[in-house]
């Protein structure tokens, strides 16, 4: 099976070496057999590679030996496959894809097949916030007794530690990373009731499927308050805000509106909505985005 994987998961992975994670570059040189292995082991039909398909993983749409339509998606270690396959097992199905192969391989998963050209995206502004956000709402379940998943605290916790030390070095974004950093410690000092996160979510991780209008997709999952999770929402088509001449007075709004709707504390949100916006801006800064910098910073700046 030859194949060229997609140009933005080798441009993500690129990004991963800059950062000194040397295990991204073997993965990707060993992908082709990887997935060639995988697809013979399953007995499996590939239709197509996926493109632009994922940041960390590669995606592939496949016939079982049945017929049934699927997707097949390998992803590296650093992507943390297991703890998707953990949550995609514990949701089975509800209000995310359903997982195939949930005893599989290290690193395959096997999904059922959406339709990864009809995202939540692509609807109207004001729907897609109100269908991503009925998704999100279902996910936020339980955790499982003695789960695997990192929680909130630990993976703010590094990241906070990669913000103090390029802006250690950047003094233009200090005062963003101080007030990030501040608004962390608040939040974390009395958390609310922790769930079971998608921890990556936004409109493009919802798709129309079969079983219901949309479910989501590639979750990082995560355990913590449900603002966290929201928290992300909040800026997708950050590139129209900064574009309109009332973004911050939309952002605000926005806040307001999905704080209620889901019934998040609006201050919490705002906080974590800070935090996140300011960690993406300045990992963009750091491997060479400066254009996705600049957007979330602004963005940031309003908050």
């Amino acid at each position: 099976m030859a194949f060229e994987p997609p140009p933005r998961l080798v441009r993500a992975l690129g990004e991963t070496q800059h950062n000194g994670d040397g295990g991204a570059g073997d993965w990707l040189e060993r992908l082709p057999e990887l997935a060639q292995q995988a697809v013979d082991l399953r007995e499996l039909t590939v239709e197509r590679v996926q493109a632009p398909g994922g940041r960390s993983s590669l995606v592939m749409l496949v016939r079982q030996i049945d017929g049934t339509p699927a997707v097949l998606k390998l992803a590296p270690e650093r992507a943390r496959p297991e703890s998707e396959r953990a949550a995609l097992a514990h949701w089975d199905g509800r209000g995310a894809v359903r997982l195939l192969n949930p005893g599989d391989t290290h690193g395959v998963l096997l999904l059922e097949r959406l339709h990864p050209e009809m995202s939540v995206r692509s609807l109207p502004e004001a729907k897609a916030l109100l269908e991503a956000a009925g998704t999100l709402r279902r996910l936020w379940v339980e955790p499982p007794a003695a789960h695997v998943f990192e929680t909130v605290t630990e993976r703010t916790g590094r990241q906070a530690e990669a913000m103090r030390a390029t802006a250690s070095a950047d003094a233009e974004i200090g005062p963003l990373v101080d007030a990030a950093l501040a608004a962390r410690e608040e939040l974390l000092a009395e958390p609310p009731a922790e769930r079971l996160l998608h921890g990556t979510f936004r409109q493009s991780k919802v798709l129309a499927g079969e079983r219901m209008p949309w479910l989501a997709v590639g979750p990082d999952p995560v355990v913590g308050e449900c603002a966290f999770d929201l928290a992300r929402l909040v800026r997708d088509r950050v590139e129209d805000l900064i574009a309109s001449p009332s973004g911050a007075s939309i952002t605000r709004r926005r806040v307001k509106r999905l704080a209620e709707s889901l019934e998040v504390d609006q201050e919490r949100l705002r906080g974590w909505t800070l935090f996140r916006a300011v960690e993406s801006g300045v990992r963009a800064r750091r491997v060479g985005r400066p254009r996705d910098a600049e957007l979330l910073l602004e963005f940031a700046g309003w908050l």
